[in-house]
């Protein structure tokens, strides 16, 4: 088996579009991914920074509603409204950057970029809890996995470990070592969120040969991570736990906390044989089988280990591997990804999706990727959206799939195309007989392009 076209915009794209050429080899895909982020400046998404002064203006209204609250009055009534627009302010931003990454998807030549981003951005899992944070998390990939996603591991962890939206999430801003002042005085203690989910989902993986000691340990040794006044992460040795620690055999730190001993601890797991097993088998799960071949897997790996957890080495194994390209499509689409490749080839105008008011976007985004079950942003865990297609194919989702399909392509500003052109355009030649006849017999367009979208062809990868 090897290089398909049509494969390779379905399995590691967002499917075919008109006026898209299908990429020619796996060496221009690669090619492609080497060269400038030119979708991240094409449709800008906001970066924590950016925005933070958004969430310390906020912090200032809920202050002056508090102090009002009692008085009641005008004085009370201002704070209030102020507030609320403050928030509608924010909601629009919100609503802004999830169009941006749909045009990212649909618009790109480069779609494979657009999944791997999609694929660390679940590997490293955040949610803006809280009201606050509700609507920052796209942040996060534009600040963590969008400039290492051709980079080195190592890095991608060391910024995803630092991260705001990440420190928040995990409870870390609320951690302090277990011999710090903090700590012995009764004002904080140890929080193991942050550490545990780095070894058992970032890094070494369930099975990663860790142990509870080592959890501990790790933890006290990321206590002093904190959020600085500019939206920046900083570290605050007071809150650190005066060390050594020592994770997986090996010591960290000494006396003084220090960053620096987080780094060097970070470094060495993110190079750990148990670390490239767990990417490589969720980098092979992901894009190609949920039960991938053995053989894909352990190439992933060695390539990992080799490559010191260089990730354009680690694509270039993922593509050039015969296992990647078995013609059957055993992966089932994430909603997202569903709606997106839908999108794309039905070739909407981007100027189209901007225009859409709230209640539209939440008819055809929002409220469909919900009943679909998987809600923008929100998924239940840490661990991410679940690769199982029997989480995704169930009766509420399929039957939500299906009234996408029938409805919103004659919801967007466009001409819908003759399902007899369309059915080509939306499967590159991978549509079944009973998919070829069902677009020929449809007695409408909306009708045939809803049976297109809905056929079980569109719905894997």
């Amino acid at each position: 088996m090897s290089f398909d076209p049509r494969i390779a915009q379905n399995r590691f794209g967002f499917g075919p579009g008109p006026g898209f050429e299908p990429p020619r080899s796996a060496q221009q895909m690669l090619n492609l991914l080497a060269e400038p982020d030119k979708q991240a400046k094409r449709f800008p998404i906001a970066g924590f920074v950016d925005i933070y002064g958004d969430l310390k203006e906020i912090r200032k209204l809920n202050k002056a509603l508090r102090k009002t609250r009692g008085a009641g009055g005008t004085g009370f009534k201002a704070a209030q409204s102020a507030r609320k627009e403050k928030y509608r302010e924010m909601g629009h931003k919100r609503d802004a950057w999830f169009l941006a990454a749909v045009a990212r998807c649909i618009t790109a030549e480069d779609t494979f970029r657009e999944r791997l981003v999609r694929f660390w951005a679940d590997h490293f899992t955040v949610v803006g809890k809280g009201q606050l944070f509700r609507g920052v998390a796209s942040t996060f990939p534009e600040d963590v996995v969008r400039p290492h996603v051709t980079g080195r591991f190592s890095d991608m962890l060391r910024a995803s470990t630092t991260h705001p939206v990440m420190l928040h999430y995990l409870d870390q801003l609320s951690s302090a070592g277990e011999g710090s002042r903090l700590a012995t005085q009764g004002k904080r203690s140890l929080n193991e969120n942050l550490a545990r989910e780095i070894l058992e989902l970032h890094t070494l993986g369930v099975d990663g040969g860790y142990t509870q000691t080592d959890v501990r340990a790790f933890a006290n040794l990321l206590t002093g991570l904190f959020l600085g006044k500019d939206g920046r992460f900083v570290f605050r040795p007071h809150r650190g736990n005066p060390g050594p620690e020592v994770i997986l055999g090996k010591s960290y730190g000494g006396q003084a906390p220090r960053a620096d001993d987080i780094f060097e601890a970070l470094d060495d797991i993110a190079r750990h044989p148990a670390t490239a097993r767990h990417i490589a088998r969720k980098l092979a799960t992901h894009f190609v089988a949920d039960d991938p071949d053995p053989d894909l897997v352990d190439a992933l790996a060695v390539s990992f280990m080799d490559s010191d957890g260089d990730l354009m080495a680690l694509y270039e194994t993922l593509l050039t591997h015969p296992a990647a390209w078995v013609p059957q499509q055993t992966k089932i689409k994430q909603p997202f990804d569903f709606i997106a490749s839908a999108v794309r080839a039905l070739g909407v105008p981007v100027n189209t999706l901007s225009a859409l008011k709230p209640n539209e976007r939440n008819l055809l985004f929002f409220g469909p990727l919900k009943l679909m079950g998987q809600p923008w942003e929100s998924p239940s865990g840490p661990d991410g959206w679940p690769e199982d297609p029997a989480h995704w194919i169930t009766p509420q989702g399929l039957a939500a799939r299906i009234q996408w399909a029938v409805s919103a392509p004659s919801s967007f500003d466009t001409k819908l195309p003759d399902p007899r052109s369309f059915v080509q355009t939306a499967l590159a030649g991978q549509a079944s007989e009973a998919t070829l006849f069902a677009a020929r017999a449809a007695e409408t367009r909306w009708e045939g392009i809803g049976i297109i979208l809905s056929s079980p062809e569109f719905q894997r990868r």
